[in-house]
């Protein structure tokens, strides 16, 4: 981790958490937004900010 800034270390820590709650509710972005604690309109924010796609992530 060394050489990345705070942000960066933040947001590859959102971005696993974001993957993680995806697939504990099989890709449902409603399901896995209200069990992150954000918005439905956050979570898709989310997923195309970090380009988070289901085929390259697995399941």
């Amino acid at each position: 981790m060394k050489g990345r800034s705070l942000k960066e270390r933040l947001e590859e820590l959102e971005r696993e958490e974001i993957i993680r709650a995806l697939h504990r509710c099989r890709w449902v972005k409603a399901r896995a937004a209200r069990e992150l604690g954000i918005t439905e309109r956050m979570i898709r924010y989310k997923v195309n900010k970090y380009g988070i796609r289901r085929r390259e992530v697995g399941q």
